[in-house]
């Protein structure tokens, strides 16, 4: 589950002063943000460029190019479907179609319940079970749009119903 707090100035500068001290620290500083927070604040630009001796270009820049800084508040659930080329002979592009209908959204889009935000990832390291889907933490393989829709409503009704270890590969080579 997406356990992010309200932003906070104060506690944002606990974090930059904890981290200031890194070589490079920008970077640990905007992990450190949305991990904290959920994603990156507007009013975190201004603060990190005054901070770290920045200019707000510079701080926007480095945010606006890394896919994986958030700049709205996400879903209680990130929901992150694989787009490598495993995963799409696998039938994960039929997948998607069908997981932003049922959630009527787009990637990077959080649902109007605020439950699920979608993201697009590119390799999730469970090729030999794709298609693969993540549910915060939790790894899924070989999820048709059947067991989409069971994992969404599961982690609607109980957060923690959806966790699942992939199957193992027997020692012939055949999940078990």
């Amino acid at each position: 589950m997406n356990a992010s707090h309200p932003w906070s100035a104060e506690r944002a500068m606990t974090i930059v002063e904890s981290n200031r001290h890194l070589r490079g620290a920008l970077l640990p500083i905007l992990h450190a943000l949305q991990e904290e927070f959920g994603y990156i604040d507007e009013q975190a630009i201004p603060l990190l460029a005054t901070e770290l001796n920045l200019s707000r270009a510079d701080v926007h820049g480095v945010v606006s190019f890394y896919h994986e800084f958030r700049r709205e508040k996400p879903g209680r659930h990130i929901i992150k479907v694989c787009r490598a080329e495993a995963c799409q002979s696998m039938g994960a592009n039929a997948l998607v179609d069908h997981i932003k209908k049922s959630l009527q959204v787009d990637f990077h889009g959080t649902t109007a319940d605020g439950a699920f935000t979608l993201e697009p990832v590119f390799c999730l390291g469970n090729c030999a079970l794709s298609p693969a889907v993540m549910i915060d933490e939790n790894l899924h393989g070989r999820v048709s749009p059947d067991r989409f829709d069971e994992l969404a409503a599961e982690t609607r009704t109980n957060p923690q119903a959806h966790q699942q270890i992939p199957r193992a590969l027997s020692h012939k080579g055949h999940a078990q």
